[in-house]
């Protein structure tokens, strides 16, 4: 079917005359916002029609339609996503693989790259050859802490008679006061 086969003004009139109604039946169930929004939308069936947008409307819904039918409903396409996905899987299950086989051959070789602290690393350098030691390098402190403040010496107590003595003890060690 067409665009120019379909009247266009008794279909448009009739959905928004439609949505009319459901809008006054949702402004009397579930209020004045419920029922404004729905009129809302109902109005624009007719709103496309007065304007001559229905056109390129009903162009750019044939358009999604036939892309998502072609996408969708085609064998050829799925079957290209398939080898994508099984294109994927291969590089991944050989990256895996190359990256286990780059880390045997790093546990054979000398480890030059040492973590501080580690012990001595002993390496075959080869066929036949003497096996060599790396000395541990030297550790230094990552950060060097400040010097610790003395504490302050405590305030002179106050007289043990006075009633609010604990609370300014509480007072001064919390910083108030």
């Amino acid at each position: 079917m067409t665009f120019d086969q379909i009247a266009w003004l008794p279909v448009c009139a009739g959905l928004t005359g439609a949505g009319l109604v459901l809008s006054f039946l949702l402004l009397r169930r579930r209020g004045a916002a419920a029922g404004l929004r729905a009129a809302a939308w109902a109005l624009l069936p007719l709103a496309a029609y007065l304007t001559g947008a229905l056109p390129t409307l009903w162009q750019i819904g044939t358009a999604v339609t036939g892309f998502v039918t072609g996408l969708v409903l085609n064998p050829t396409v799925w079957a290209g996503v398939a080898v994508a996905g099984v294109s994927v899987l291969l590089f991944l299950v050989s990256g895996f693989m190359r990256g286990r086989r780059l880390a045997a051959a790093r546990g054979a070789a000398p480890a030059a790259t040492a973590a501080p602290g580690a012990p001595a690393v002993q390496s075959a350098g080869g066929q036949g050859a003497a096996a060599v030691t790396q000395p541990l390098p030297k550790r230094t402190p990552a950060t060097a802490r400040p010097a610790q403040k003395p504490a302050a010496k405590p305030a002179a107590q106050p007289a043990a008679d006075d009633d609010f003595s604990d609370i300014e003890d509480i007072l001064k060690r919390r910083g108030i006061g």
